[in-house]
């Protein structure tokens, strides 16, 4: 019987494009879509093969069905050549139809084993993840270790800043009214107990010291009187009324130069006896009160400062400094006054040490934290105020705890920790832990593993990397 194949009838057909070209399946594809693929696409490129140039461009042309076997159609009626030509392109468009949904499907496949390579997938994240095997002249690049109870520290470590040291530290404000003058001292420089740092153009000043120098003269004359009054009286020249009222004059006198001497004394004025010497100046100096670093600059020349209400410098005490650490609610137990604390910085590798003085009544009820205060020492003024620091506090020993060494704990691409455990001779799972601290080349594991299971250690970048190419 003689078939007729018409293309236009075919409609479930694809006909036969000259310009098609299968795309070759992606090295590393597996699987029985893929290998599926591949088949195809070596019959269609073979098929592309046998077709001539000039028979391409028509309906003509040896085409394969999906079995691989050859079809040509025959016709006992003239024209037979093109009717085997559009018959042989129908079944060509067939087999197509059919690669493209093969490729399609095994598409949607690569993109499923993609996203499942990727370590931050959420298949990813079982604690139970499937079975890999390194081959056996591999295993030299992995270190399998068991994990293991040991004894650690209890170290706590809190975040805190730099603050000064307030038991060492006072503003220096100012006792007189005025402009500022000059200022003589910097932030940074040093300064002694009693040192000038800034002079101050008072009235106030040369008020106080035309009070000394009249109190003191009246007081002169007082004195004076009361010795004559004394002479006189002891002669029987002058009535004990007059004795007496000469007295209460220089007692009087004597209160008054006091409270004027006490008054410039106040203001830091020592020397007395140099107000009587050289031209008056209502130019009065700024004392230090404490020795320490001047820390802080807060006028300027010219700057009119009140009378016990502007403050001009500040001054610390950089040889020690306070360390404001937060201690979380759980970790309040393992922490108390006396604790010694070690101090880390990322600006300076040297280690600083120092001990809890003052640990907060109440918690900060936005952070839920409490504050502890450090004190710590400060060789070479090198802790700055406000700079960031991490202290850590020895709070006891974890008697029975499960470690493994560092090497052996990974992070996925989500940042969750893990291990890889041997399950066998050469047999991996991947398995999400809790960890705590790092000690003495050791992390702590809080969950996830049982004593006398074996990890991998050294050579856990190695099967992660395996791992990936398995999937």
């Amino acid at each position: 019987m003689t078939t007729i194949l018409e293309p236009r009838a075919l409609s479930h057909s694809i006909v036969y494009n000259r310009h098609y070209e299968p795309e070759r399946p992606r090295r590393g594809c597996r699987g029985t879509a893929c290998r599926t693929r591949f088949w195809g696409w070596r019959q269609a490129r073979r098929v592309r093969q046998a077709v001539p140039l000039h028979r391409r461009r028509g309906w003509g042309g040896v085409v394969k069905n999906y079995v691989g076997q050859d079809t040509r159609a025959r016709s006992a009626e003239s024209g037979m050549t093109s009717l085997e030509a559009q018959s042989g392109h129908a079944v060509l468009g067939v087999f197509m139809l059919l690669l493209c949904v093969i490729a399609s499907g095994c598409g949607r496949r690569d993109v499923d084993v993609a996203e499942s390579n990727s370590y931050g997938a959420k298949g990813q994240e079982d604690s139970k993840a499937q079975l890999f095997i390194v081959p056996e002249n591999q295993m030299s690049h992995v270190q399998v270790v068991a994990v293991e109870r040991s004894r650690l520290e209890r170290v706590l470590r809190l975040t805190g800043s730099v603050a000064y040291d307030a038991f060492e530290t006072t503003p220096v404000i100012t006792q007189v009214s005025g402009p500022v003058s000059r200022i003589v001292v910097a932030p940074g420089e040093v300064v002694r107990k009693g040192q000038a740092m800034l002079y101050v153009s008072s009235p106030d000043y040369a008020q106080m010291r035309t009070n000394y120098l009249k109190t003191r003269d009246a007081l002169s004359l007082a004195e004076k009187n009361y010795a004559r009054s004394e002479e006189l009286y002891a002669h029987k020249a002058i009535s004990q009324a007059d004795l007496l009222q000469s007295e209460s004059t220089r007692n009087q006198a004597k209160a008054d130069f006091e409270a004027a001497q006490q008054a410039l004394k106040v203001l830091g004025v020592q020397n007395l006896d140099s107000l009587l010497e050289g031209p008056p100046s209502p130019e009065i100096s700024v004392l230090a009160p404490i020795a320490g670093e001047v820390v802080e600059r807060l006028v300027g020349p010219g700057q009119v400062v009140q009378s016990g209400a502007t403050q001009c410098f500040t001054i610390s005490n950089m040889n020690t400094v306070w360390v404001l650490a937060n201690v979380y609610e759980h970790d309040l137990g393992y922490v108390g006054v006396g604790d010694p604390v070690t101090i880390r910085t990322d600006a300076y590798a040297t280690l600083f040490r120092g001990r809890i003085s003052y640990v907060a009544p109440a918690l900060d009820p936005t952070s839920r934290t409490l504050q502890v205060r450090i004190v710590t020492e400060n060789p070479g003024g090198k802790l700055k105020k406000d700079m960031y620091v991490t202290a850590s506090v020895q709070a006891g020993v974890i008697a029975n705890a499960l470690t493994v060494p560092d090497a052996a704990v990974l992070r996925t691409a989500e940042n969750e920790p893990f291990v890889y455990v041997a399950t066998g001779t050469n047999k991996f799972a991947q398995r999400l832990v809790r960890i705590g601290d790092s000690q003495e080349g050791r992390t702590h594991i809080l969950s996830g593993l049982q004593p006398g299971e074996r990890v991998a250690a050294d050579g856990s970048l190695f099967l992660q990397f395996a791992n990936s190419l398995q999937r």
